[in-house]
């Protein structure tokens, strides 16, 4: 992720001191510091209990006992095949319930902390866990699960927010690349064990009438596994030092930061890292000093209106708008190339692709997990040399062309898949090829876009936004997919084939390359020359108020440019000698 435009000076300096004094930098820093690697690990429960949660549902639906306590849900009774609404509604209400729970949590991670905010979030997913196992209750199946989704998915919307925000804050600076990428690999991880455990509950009891309950209550209450271990490590875990500087708790800040450092307090590390935390509070502190200056109290009231206020101010000016136009269509078409059509209802899509025995069905569903988990990690190690546009263009043109493949054969074959089962392989083979596309381009790349184009000022806000989106289109995809399936057949996949192509065309004119530029190089891309300029300006005075710009004197060097992305130490280039430093593209690469 590219270093913030106005503070990139000052990051720069310290990094080459920060690598002076802590050695490593990368994964292998986790291994200097126990607590730092458990954070990574922690990091990486609540990814897999994300992931887990996106995929356990899709192998549920497909299975008889479950089928029988839906009731009305059953369009008939005696084949159980399901009512195609019913069964939209059922999957997509935790996606409302996620949308819902991305909303509150900011609000909710500034008021209460990220540690509380996470603790009350662990205990509504464990709620609505708990209520959807009481659907083996009385008559209470379609309620229970649905009520029991929608307050789960409030709980794992919260959560895909808080969670990266709390590690994030926490570790150290030269680990944070390392736990994004354990983030995005533990999410598919999730996934993948989601679908196997779903492959293996199915054999309780048999396929049959005779299934028992246990073959779906399990995996969905498995789900209490890493919830609980979450909220109760939780307990153990300190408060975020940036979240105490922000509340004015600066000394227990300063004690967090030594002890997860395993440094004294007085250790030139620490003051750096504690300048950094500190300078990154009070520039946010004088950004809402000057952008609202009516809510700069952190009152209950002023941090709930922020939220809305400050999302708004967003589509105030066209450069601005421009960047929301990128954050929203970009997660647009990431959930309308039908990725989570796939992960919701894969035994479905492989059922009507002529795998019809619910065994084989969700052993080819297993197999998605797995190409997924390993698609993932080429971008998760590559993504800043191949940039971001290029991934996206290739991986949407790849889904694309997977989609027309499989609807050419869906229309050739799908009244006869008891005579061309080498077809129906094909099209499952066509499936997974589609899922390996998504794992390297538009699973990760499509969230450090909306990461990066924003202004530091209103970074907060622009990730939120671009949630928001998120979770609000993968609840339309999760609503009216089974219809789609039931009555288009082999137009599903031509839809979101034209809309997957849409998708590159759309990158290819509108999305910027935004590997390795500065927020000052954003602004010209985005014609908002000056913005941060104006945040460069607030960074010096900040930096030089809180005592860094004097720590880095201290250490020889002075913070000084020549030209954009220079750092120098007694009039020497320090920065960019390397490509372990930070090399600036030439501007017109990115454009």
């Amino acid at each position: 992720m590219a270093p913030v435009g106005g503070a990139h000076d000052f990051e720069a300096a310290a990094l080459v001191r920060r690598k002076a004094l802590s050695g490593a930098s990368g994964p292998l820093a986790l291994l200097h510091n126990l607590r730092v690697f458990g954070i990574a690990c922690f990091a990486c429960l609540g990814g897999l209990l994300y992931g887990y949660n996106q995929g356990v549902f899709s192998g549920v639906l497909a299975m008889t006992s479950f089928k029988l306590h839906m009731g009305d849900y059953i369009a008939n009774q005696e084949t159980l095949d399901w009512n195609p609404s019913k069964q939209g509604w059922l999957v997509s209400i935790l996606e409302l319930g996620a949308w819902l729970g991305c909303m509150y949590s900011g609000f909710l991670a500034e008021i209460l902390s990220r540690k509380y905010a996470i603790l009350v979030n662990v205990g509504i997913f464990i709620l609505g866990v708990v209520v959807q196992a009481t659907a083996i209750v009385g008559d209470s199946g379609p309620n229970s699960i649905l009520g029991g989704r929608f307050i789960t998915g409030m709980g794992v919307g919260s959560l895909s927010m808080i969670v990266p925000m709390y590690n994030a804050e926490i570790a150290p600076p030269e680990v944070r690349g390392a736990l994004v990428g354990l983030q995005q690999l533990s999410i598919t991880l999730g996934i993948m064990i989601s679908f196997w455990i779903d492959y293996g509950t199915n054999f309780i009891g048999g396929h049959g009438r005779e299934q028992k309950n246990a073959a779906w209550l399990l995996p969905l209450c498995l789900q209490l596994v890493p919830a609980v271990l979450l909220g109760v490590g939780m307990i153990f875990m300190p408060f975020s030092p940036r979240w105490l500087v922000h509340h004015d708790r600066e000394p227990e800040a300063r004690r967090v930061l030594a002890r997860l450092r395993n440094l004294p307090q007085d250790h030139e590390l620490i003051e750096l890292e504690y300048a950094e935390i500190k300078a990154q509070s009070l520039f946010e502190k004088k950004s809402l000093q000057e952008n609202f200056p009516h809510l700069q109290d952190l009152s209950v009231i002023s941090v709930a209106k922020l939220q809305f206020v400050a999302i708004g101010s967003l589509f105030k000016s066209k450069a601005m708008f421009k960047r929301v136009i990128v954050a929203t269509v970009t997660m647009f078409v990431q959930q309308f190339t039908g990725i989570n059509a796939v992960l919701y209802y894969a035994p479905t899509i492989f059922k009507n692709l002529g795998q019809s025995d619910t065994s084989v069905s969700l052993l080819a569903t297993g197999v998605v997990g797995i190409v997924m988990f390993i698609a993932t990690i080429p971008a998760v190690m590559w993504v800043d040399s191949w940039g971001r546009k290029p991934t996206l263009i290739i991986g949407a043109i790849g889904m694309a062309i997977c989609h027309f493949i499989i609807a050419g054969i869906t229309a050739s074959y799908q009244d006869d898949w008891s005579h061309h089962t080498g077809a129906g392989w094909a099209a499952v083979v066509m499936v997974w090829l589609f899922v390996v596309h998504f794992g390297y381009s538009w699973g990760p790349c499509a969230w450090i876009v909306i990461s990066e184009i924003w202004p530091l000022s209103n970074r907060p806000y622009g990730i939120a936004l671009g949630a928001s989106s998120n979770w609000m289109n993968n609840f339309i995809v999760g609503q009216v997919t089974p219809d789609m399936l039931t009555h288009m057949t082999y137009g599903t996949y031509i839809f979101f084939g034209i809309l997957t192509a849409g998708g590159a065309v759309f990158v290819y004119f509108v999305v910027p390359e935004t590997k390795g530029l500065s927020l000052e190089e954003m602004d010209i891309l985005f014609g908002s020359v000056g913005v941060a300029e104006r945040e460069k300006e607030r960074w010096k005075e900040v930096h030089d108020e809180v005592g860094l710009t004097a720590i880095l004197a201290r250490a020889g060097i002075n913070v000084g440019t020549r030209e954009s992305g220079d750092v120098v130490t007694d009039e020497k280039p320090v920065l960019n000698e390397t490509k372990e430093e930070r090399e600036v593209e030439p501007l017109e690469k990115a454009a």
